[in-house]
């Protein structure tokens, strides 16, 4: 399992999703709500939560992918139980009790920070900008 905006999807997106299915044999992405990403990155993305998931699915990089839970972003991870999810090297929303929320919910899953893939050219923040 992973999570992300996935707003301006790029090379370093696909990177990420490649490395993410090479921990499991079903990849299950979890993309961020609108107002998700209203309140961490104090912004709307440019395109809105199903567009996002739309391009995420013709990626065809995971197995199935959905939207987060608005109340408790917790929930995707109580529904799934993934084995492993996988964090993107600069992921640091929700991430900070991620290990004692597992534990609280009596599961054995691994967290996996991945490598970025040129982040000096493919993050979305430095795309936005040119």
């Amino acid at each position: 399992m992973t999570f992300g905006t996935f707003d301006i999807f790029h090379q370093g997106h696909k990177y990420f999703l490649q490395q993410a299915k090479k921990y499991g044999d079903y990849l299950i992405v979890i993309i961020a709500r609108d107002a998700t990403v209203k309140q961490v990155k104090l912004n709307l993305p440019d395109k809105n939560e199903k567009q996002r998931q739309q391009i995420v699915i013709k990626s065809q990089l995971a197995n199935k992918v959905v939207l987060g839970n608005l109340k408790d972003k917790y929930a995707v991870i109580k529904k799934f139980k993934p084995d492993i999810i996988c964090l993107g090297y600069d992921q640091k929303y929700f991430v900070n009790q991620l290990q004692d929320k597992i534990k609280k919910l009596k599961l054995n899953t691994k967290i996996i920070r991945l490598r970025s893939y040129k982040p000096y050219k493919y993050k979305t923040s430095i795309i936005k900008n040119k």
